[in-house]
């Protein structure tokens, strides 16, 4: 590894830190975690909650962002 290679990643590390930092600045306004496939089930003290259609949802993005940056 040389020092391009190592100034490119922490570039890409900065970046990256950047965007989920707003992302969790905007977290309140986005419905992730309660979209209508996501399950609830419970009463009182005991509460299950299954996130199918976050999951799916974050799924399909992480693919297509990893496809976008993978070399072929």
């Amino acid at each position: 590894m040389n020092w391009a290679d190592a100034g490119r990643f922490l570039i890409i590390a900065g970046a990256v830190i950047v965007v989920v930092g707003m992302l969790f600045m905007v977290a309140d306004k986005i419905p992730i975690g309660r979209l209508p496939g996501d399950l609830h089930f419970g009463s009182g003290r005991y509460r299950i909650y299954i996130p199918v259609a976050t999951s799916v949802l974050l799924s399909i993005v992480i693919t297509i962002i990893l496809n976008f940056f993978s070399k072929r």
